[in-house]
């Protein structure tokens, strides 16, 4: 048996771990735009990345790594997402790194992560002139938190701690972003996560990438996916003790956790939805169709409205290309019935409670297919008019 328990604080309260971020110029009004973590012993490192096909410089010089990943450093940007830059993009960082040991000697093998916009080289001198002024003995997490954020409202992060049957304990924490360019495969999003458990290098690509099913890449603010989402795990294995089963739950719970704050903080976004599938055919006829209604402009719009248009949730359904049957249907916001295999339960009083559920800042929209035991919850937001508007002149 194990217990796991949130507490106060950042990834800089994990034994080991230091992190700051600073202001170098590639934001304006003095605002945090870069930042670092760093473990004063060797981490086991891993990663996953977009599906995106144009993935970023920072990812392709993550992966040209192979299999020597370890690393006891990550240099965060923010403004620039260093994406569509080619070899030069790869070796900016290659020379970025360079310069940077020479001056930060301990740091070892380092890893970059960047954000912003795509297209635009890498602004080297601002970030090496800031970068050259870290202290590597700070444990400012918040400053990290707000160093890295791009159009999100608020900074993201998260502690917990593991007490394993034995006694013994361990630390997971983690600091993000991401509010827009949002979609299944990840997300315009970065996510490093810290813990001082001794994770075998072997286990972290694996526990990944079964957390970030149902967490990161179950959640949809806009549809479209990004070049640089990424979601890294540093293991300095300072705890000295590490159990699985535990493990895989608290990362667990550290990934569910970042995911549902980038719904809740989609670029104006008001309400944060679950789209609760059962009775679906399969799992994978579930998980497409919770994914249709996550992403479907009509739906985010009808919640923006806070409108219980139950037909655009029936239609998202029908055009999933999933199977589905009218006559074994329910649509359900909340416990408010308002389809029940093919009648029709939206009168005058059946709307009003409706209504009201969609007023709340969050809810689950539920459909139950009546074909099997199938099923997946995808979480989406609404969609309005502040979306537009930051999108719009995202470059100025």
């Amino acid at each position: 048996m194990f217990s796991i328990f949130p507490i106060k604080g950042y990834i800089s309260d994990i034994d080991g771990f230091y992190c700051d971020g600073i202001h170098a110029g590639l934001k304006a009004n003095n605002k945090l735009d870069i930042g670092f973590i760093y473990s004063d012993t060797m981490c086991s490192a891993d990663a996953i990345f977009t599906k995106n096909k144009f993935q970023a410089a920072p990812l392709k010089h993550f992966l040209n790594k192979g299999n020597d990943t370890n690393s006891n450093f990550v240099l965060i940007n923010a403004r620039n997402a260093n994406a569509m830059t080619g070899k030069a993009g790869i070796d900016d960082i290659n020379e970025l790194f360079e310069e940077l040991e020479k001056t930060l000697s301990n740091i070892k093998n380092p890893i970059m992560s960047s954000t912003g916009v795509i297209g635009v080289r890498l602004p080297r001198e601002k970030i090496l002139a800031g970068a050259k002024t870290f202290d590597l003995s700070k444990r400012n997490g918040e400053n990290l938190s707000h160093a890295i954020m791009t159009t999100d409202a608020y900074p993201k992060s998260c502690l917990y701690e593991v007490k394993l049957e034995d006694g013994a304990t361990f630390k997971i924490g983690a600091v993000a972003k991401g509010a827009g360019m949002i979609n299944p495969n990840l997300a315009t999003m970065l996510c490093f996560i810290c813990t001082d458990a001794a994770v075998p290098q072997k286990d972290i690509k694996e526990l990944l990438t079964i957390n970030a099913h149902t967490t990161f890449n179950a959640i949809s603010v806009d549809g479209d996916t990004s070049t640089n989402d990424t979601v890294l795990v540093l293991a300095n294995q300072k705890a000295g003790c590490y159990d699985k089963k535990a493990f895989g739950e608290a990362l667990r719970l550290v990934m569910n956790d970042m995911a549902m704050l980038m719904v809740a903080d989609g670029e104006g976004a008001k309400k944060a939805v679950g789209f609760e599938v059962i009775g679906a055919s399969s799992d994978s006829e579930a998980e497409l169709i919770a994914k249709n209604l996550s992403n479907s402009l009509l739906v985010k719009t009808a919640l923006f409205g806070e409108d219980p248009n139950w037909g655009r949730i029936a239609s998202t359904i029908g055009a999933s290309g999933a199977e589905c049957n009218e006559t074994t249907l329910t649509i359900s916001f909340e416990n408010i019935l308002v389809y029940n295999k093919g009648e029709i339960y939206f009168d005058k009083e059946v709307e009003t409670k409706a209504a009201a559920i969609l007023q709340k800042d969050s809810f689950r929209v539920i459909c139950d297919l009546g074909l099997g035991d199938g099923k997946f919850t995808a979480f989406g937001c609404d969609l309005g008019y502040e979306y537009v508007k930051i999108n719009a002149d995202y470059r100025t």
